[in-house]
This record gives structure tokens, sequence and C-alpha cells, in this order.
């Protein structure tokens, strides 16, 4: 419980994935670890594989934070760690703060400084400059209120195994649903020795683009019946991945060791995150297996290594790639063909998966032409964006019964972000705001329809990323040249801004950086207002996003 003195102590509100680290090491999950790392815990970590004292530890662990609420603190104080809604969880005495080479953790953790591994990216672009190290204090545990009944401890699994009377236990890691392949693999295994099945499914964060956890969890449940009676379990992981490959496949046998598994499955390419921008693969498929079978007797849990499971035409059943001698009886549905069969409606063979979790994986994802998605204008000022994005407001108010929010620049700047100049620092917290409010509309299916200058090209890839992860995103370049602007300059802004009044204005004495890759590039100087909306018109009818109501 949070003290009255600890009140007037520093806080400091966690990141998701904080949150997630701190619930683990609170329960018992990251075991032996009692708090963040130290810096010397870190480097062991980096160059070893292990803690400082020499226990196999492969992923480093730290609290990174800004350089300003650093320079606030000095080495034994305490500070008080909050949720998302700022409830205190924990408080943290540091015992240790440095800048970190954020290379060479990328390096030597990953194996790569390329920004395609989503860790590399959260690394480089999210994470904070100085990392705290300390012991933490539990205040409270992380409050969840879906799926209580299945958000087990360590403790709780334990004792729950020891009830059932389970004294062998496989854990399954997985961050997607399941299908027959991967039942197939777990009763293979469970049979061989001799043990009972753990499905213990990350509920933290996940790779960007992975299905959300409240469907996987839904559909996790769907297929235990699929199993023989009271010879598997679900329980979750509020585990915030790094798909760090052969480093976090060891990582997460020593987890499902302290929540009491004697087993470990890992599979071909176990928490790989795919291509990097050459498109070859991070790690090769088994790098992982080798790694755990080298540590898996000290870490003191087994593990079973397993190939791609494939389904055979002619035996009708899910064999190990490396059994099956005729390949051309392998039937095969790749990743990306089920995700594309899911979003169209296609027809699933049962042989894939089984009916009830297609069926739960359809609830969610609606055809293309009723998911929300979000038109991106962006340009200069007087460069046309308002006018087009108000004319395409009332085409599809017109031909479309979907709902349909218009955020122009202006009017946002009014009502959400008044308090703003326009600095570098205001416009991109400007434009991030747009992009969250998109986002959030667009995860609802509606339509949403943004109309900012929005100048710096990082700042709409971030606004990409974000609708991205709940429906579409298409970006529209107006781009009408500067001349032309000036020579409308409806505001007279372009003439205050040339006459020095206006500082910051861009395309005078701030810059503009031109998309590089728009989904669609429009020039009102040489394209009427009405050409426009019926160019944009036929991209979103071309592409499927849109649907014409009869």
């Amino acid at each position: 419980m949070e003290t009255k003195s600890d009140i007037t102590l520093e806080s400091w509100n966690l990141t998701p994935r904080q949150l997630c680290d701190v619930e683990l090491i609170l329960n018992g999950g990251f075991s032996p670890l009692k708090g963040f790392l130290c810096q010397q815990d870190y480097q062991s970590v980096l160059e070893t594989l292990r803690l400082a004292d020499g226990s196999v530890w492969p992923i480093p662990i730290t609290l990174d934070v800004s350089e300003a609420f650093s320079e606030k603190l000095a080495l034994g104080q305490r500070i008080i760690l909050r949720d998302l809604e700022g409830l205190p969880i924990a408080s943290l005495t540091i015992e240790d703060k440095w800048k970190p080479d954020k290379k060479e953790e990328a390096k030597k953790v990953f194996g790569t400084e390329d920004i395609t591994h989503p860790a590399v990216s959260y690394l480089f672009k999210q994470a904070g400059d100085i990392y705290f190290g300390g012991t933490l204090t539990k205040i409270n545990l992380p409050t969840h209120y879906d799926f209580t009944h299945l958000r087990l401890t360590p403790q709780d699994l334990k004792k729950h195994f020891k009830k059932l009377g389970w004294d062998k236990v496989i854990a399954f890691q997985t961050r997607n649903p399941m299908h027959r392949a991967h039942q197939q693999l777990t009763l293979n295994a469970a049979k061989e020795v001799g043990a009972n099945v753990l499905i213990h499914p990350v509920v933290g964060m996940t790779k960007p683009g992975d299905i959300d956890y409240f469907t996987r969890v839904r559909c996790y449940e769907k297929i235990i019946p699929q199993y023989p009676t009271n010879s598997v379990m679900l329980s979750l992981l509020p585990l915030a991945m790094r798909m760090g490959g052969p480093r976090e496949a060891l990582w997460h046998a020593i987890i499902r060791k302290n929540y009491g598994c004697t087993h470990f499955i890992v599979g071909r390419d176990h928490a790989g995150p795919g291509n990097d921008s050459e498109d070859k693969p991070f790690y090769d498929p088994y790098e992982a297996q080798a790694l755990v079978s080298k540590y898996e007797d000290e870490i003191d849990i087994k593990m079973l290594p397993f190939q791609e499971m494939v389904y055979v035409k002619n035996k009708k059943h899910y064999r190990p790639l490396d059994q099956v001698k005729d390949k051309s009886q392998i039937a095969k549905i790749s990743g990306t063909e089920f995700r594309h069969r899911l979003r169209t409606h296609q027809d699933i063979p049962s042989w894939f998966s089984f009916p009830e979790v297609i069926q739960e994986l359809k609830k969610t994802i609606p055809p293309k032409d009723q998911q929300g998605f979000t038109v991106f204008f962006t340009g200069l000022s007087a460069a046309g964006k308002s006018t087009i994005a108000q004319a395409l407001l009332a085409k599809l108010l017109e031909v479309t019964s979907r709902p349909v929010t218009l955020l122009d620049g202006d009017i946002v700047r009014k009502h959400l972000s008044s308090e703003l100049g326009f600095s570098k620092e205001h416009r991109d917290i400007n434009i991030t705001r747009i992009g969250y409010v998109a986002s959030e509309i667009t995860k609802h299916r509606g339509i949403v329809i943004c109309a900012p200058i929005a100048p710096y090209a990082e700042t709409r890839a971030i606004v990409r990323d974000m609708i991205s992860k709940e429906g579409q995103f298409i970006e529209i370049y107006i781009s009408t040249p500067l001349n032309v602007c000036e020579d409308r300059d409806p505001k007279g802004l372009y003439a205050k801004a040339r006459a020095g009044i206006l500082k910051s204005f861009t395309g005078i004495n701030d810059p503009y950086e031109a998309p590089m890759n728009p989904e669609l590039t429009i020039d009102t100087s040489k394209t009427s207002v009405s050409l426009a909306i019926n160019t944009i018109f036929d991209y979103l009818l071309n592409n499927s996003y849109l649907k014409i109501e009869a």
C-alpha cells in the first residue's frame, strides 16, 4: 500500500512494456530478478547471457526513462512506479543509472541494428535514453479486469498443478491463434514424455500487427475442448515480447520454469520477427532450439524441439516435416494466405483449423469494405487540402450510411490543440493527437478524413503505424507548388511570413518534407476538385475500401 510519505516522492508512469516487466518481477515470473538490472548485470547479460552472479539470463530488463526525469533524481532515492491510470504499483530504489549504448544493445541482444526488427525499432524510437537499475518493492500487482480466471501467478499455477497431480507439465508458448497443427504438435509432445500441457499465451505486448489478445484468448478457449479431458489447461502470461529469437526462446524457458513447468516446446523460428529490410530472416529457423538445448540442464527445464507440422493429404493427418517422404502430399496454407482468406471471408478448409476457431476469428475481421479507414491529406497551407477534404466528406455522406468524421487542421487546432504553438515539438504533438483520434475512430470501423499540413515525415510515419494497427491508412499528398499556394494565400499567412511577422511558417522559414510513397498524389493547380474526388473514389473502390450501397 502507498504510504503518506510516498505521496511526496517522484513518480514514473510506466509504459505498457514496463508495466508487463514490473508485474513479472513482482510475481516471480522473472526470478531471480528482484528489480531492474543495474549496469554491471546489464553489461553481463549483453556479453554472456548471464547476470553478474553467473545466473543464466538472456534479455536485459531495465527501466528506461527520459533524460529530463533522470536529472531530477540521485542514486539512493526512491520513486513510485504507476500504471497507466496513475495507480501505484511498486517503489524503486535507484541503485544505478546510466546512458546505454543502444547500438551495442541492439547488436548483441538482437543481432541487428535493422529497425525492421520490432524490438530494435522500440529501442531506437521509443525507449528512454537513460536506464535506471534497482530493487522493487511491491505496492500492488497490476489490476486486470479481463479473463481474471485465467490470470494465474507462478505460485497459483504451481499450487494448481499439485492439486491436479500433474508432475510433468509441458508449456506451449504462443502469440497467435492455435490451429490443428499446433494442437497436434502439443499432443505429440505430451505423448512423448507422458505429460500434461499448459497453453501459456502471451497477452502483453507482441509483434505489431498481431491479432489482439482478446480475440486470441477466445480462440484458445474454443480449442481446449478438442483435447482429451483433463489433459490441458489455459493460463495467460503478461509478457512484453521482444521477438528476440534464440535469446527470447531461452528467456521463455526460464519464465516457464518459474511458472512450475518441467518441459518447454521450442518450435521452428521461435519468437522470430520474420524478415529484415533485405527480406532475409533475422534468425536461422532452428537457432533457438540450439541455444535452449545448450542451457536446458542449467536452467532445469527440458526442451522439446519440434519441426514444422504439415498436413499430409493421403494420410489425412499432421506430421513433422522431416517424417514426410512424399512432399507432394503436403497441403499448406501460408500465414499470408490464411489472413487473406479471413479478411475476404473465403472458405478455410477444416483440415487447417477448427470451425469454432475460424468462426471466432471472423467475428473480429469484417470484410474489407466494412473495416475502418483513414484518408490522410498532407501538403502546404493553401494547397487545397481542406477544400478536397470537405468535398470528399460530402461525397462519402452522399453515397454511404457509414459514419464519417473530418479532422481538419484548423478545426483540430481550435478544439484539440488550442494551447499548442508552431514549434516542431508542438507540431508533432498536434499531428500525433490527430493520429490517435483517427486510430480510435478507425478501430471502431468508422471513416476518418484528416487534413493537416503534417510537414514532418517521421511524425506522419508514426501516425501511419498507429492507424494501420486498427484499419486502413491512405496518405494523399496534395502536391500543389509553393508559388501557387502563395498566390492563393487566402488568409494572408504567406505574406506575413515573408514580412517576418510569422515565424516557423511551413514552406517559407520551416521545412515541408514531401511524402516519398503516398497512396495518391494530387496537384490542385492541375486538377479540379471534382476530378480529385473522382480519383480518390476510384482508388477507394478499386482497393475495396468502400462499397457503394444500392
